[in-house]
């Protein structure tokens, strides 16, 4: 089967999937976690030899790698999103007409979701689960770094689906060449809606080319803005586990900003850095706070190139500000609108912080890496979305709907 054919079978599927009923989907589901769980062996393998095929110190492998203890998370992901609510027919208002006529605007899906994504074959899982059981088709353009494991993922989900007597169509697994990004990036009347899932350049690259109507999830330069009035412990547990957890994830530490009054912790907070080796890259007033009591060898002068920079590595800046108002130009300027946060005892500062800054997601005296579906909840997410039309922040089920008006009468004629 041709690209174009996989585009046209997927578009055919979204009515065989809207006639499932919930229940059904919902066994669907959890069958799928399960054979993940029985099939890792099968997945981990195919993932070794994409592994294989990269370079350890590239950024993307952390993402690429899977373990048992995240195929055993994404199974988990799956099942908590089978046990959620249907964001389906919920009726979001109902009016009556003076000529009796009943308006009801009611959710419904948005068809078929295409989703371009590199090396995160997570992913996979995650955008089948939410697409699925908000009642989409899901199109997969993964890269090519994450070939095996994309296709060792998407064989589970069709074998699961094809027992079940379901459409496989449902959930679609493109070639990873260019060809199949250019078809589907121009497939108008077949995708309803497009969502990068990478790097920055790829996601310009899907705005920029894209004829299909395209949500972004943008690159995550995060900041962390310690107050004149911060606590120093919680400083120091917050921007240790915003940058170290995960460093090749998009809620990850990029830049600390620091108010000058608070140089002399600095130190303090950036101790435990040390021991995951994150190189810092401090301008002057920072450095020399940090001199002689961070290693020599992972301490480095700032460059302008050191701020606005999405890492994704065990690197971070810091930026030193006279006032809460430099810092929230600083974030304005560099940021990229999608989580920030501060570390402030100062309920004025604090309020000032949540209410100004522009971003998907801002926190108070919390780490960023709590962007993310499931930490809110939402049992998985197809993406963080850092634009303002129709969704922001981690998008789950509510956010893959649109919605319809349904018109009831009796015989009601226009004069």
């Amino acid at each position: 089967m041709d690209i174009q054919e996989q585009l046209r079978e997927a578009s055919k599927a979204t009515l065989s999937l809207g006639a499932l009923p919930d229940e059904r989907i919902c066994l669907v589901l959890r069958d799928t976690a399960r054979a993940l769980r029985e099939r890792m062996p099968e997945v981990l393998h195919a993932n070794q030899e994409d592994l294989a095929r990269m370079d350890p110190a590239n950024p993307k492998y952390d993402r690429l790698r899977l373990t048992e203890k995240r195929l055993a998370g994404m199974a988990g992901d799956m099942e908590q999103v089978a046990g959620l609510h249907s964001p389906l027919r919920k009726i979001l208002s109902q009016t009556t007409r003076p000529n009796g006529m009943i308006i009801q605007k009611v959710t419904v899906p948005f068809g078929v979701i295409g989703v371009i994504y590199e090396a995160r074959p997570n992913v996979t899982f995650d955008v089948f689960s939410l697409c699925f059981r908000s009642g989409n088709v899901c199109v997969l353009k993964g890269g090519s770094d994450a070939d095996r494991s994309n296709e060792a993922l998407a064989r589970i989900i069709h074998d699961v689906l094809e027992r079940h007597g379901v459409n496989p169509a449902v959930c679609t697994l493109l070639p990873s060449g260019r060809e199949a990004t250019s078809a589907l990036l121009g497939a108008v009347g077949l995708v309803d809606l497009i969502i990068p899932r990478g790097s920055a350049s790829l996601i310009r690259f899907t705005r920029e080319q894209a004829r299909v109507p395209v949500i972004e999830t943008g690159a995550g330069i995060c900041h962390t803005y310690f107050d004149r009035a911060g606590d120093k412990e919680k400083g120091r547990a917050i921007v240790n586990n915003a940058k170290t957890r995960r460093v090749s994830v998009c809620n990850a530490l990029d830049c600390l900003v620091i108010h000058q009054e608070r140089l002399g912790d600095l130190p303090y907070i950036c101790a435990p850095l040390a021991d995951s080796r994150v190189i810092i890259y401090a301008d002057a007033p920072a450095f020399q706070a940090l001199a002689g009591h961070y290693p020599e060898e992972w301490l480095q002068p700032a460059t302008p190139e050191s701020f606005g920079t999405e890492f994704l590595d065990y690197k971070m800046s810091v930026r030193t500000v006279a006032s809460l108002d430099e810092a929230l130009t600083h974030i304005a300027h560099y940021g990229s609108k999608h989580s920030e946060s501060i570390v402030s005892e100062d309920a004025e500062a604090t309020g000032r912080f949540l209410n100004l800054v522009d971003a998907a997601c801002v926190y108070a005296n919390v780490s960023t890496a709590f962007t993310d579906g499931a930490q809110f909840g939402f049992g998985a997410e197809i993406g963080i979305s850092t634009q303002k039309l129709h969704a922001r922040g981690p998008m789950a089920l509510p956010e893959l709907t649109t919605y319809k008006y349904i018109i009831q009468g009796d015989g009601q004629i226009r004069v």
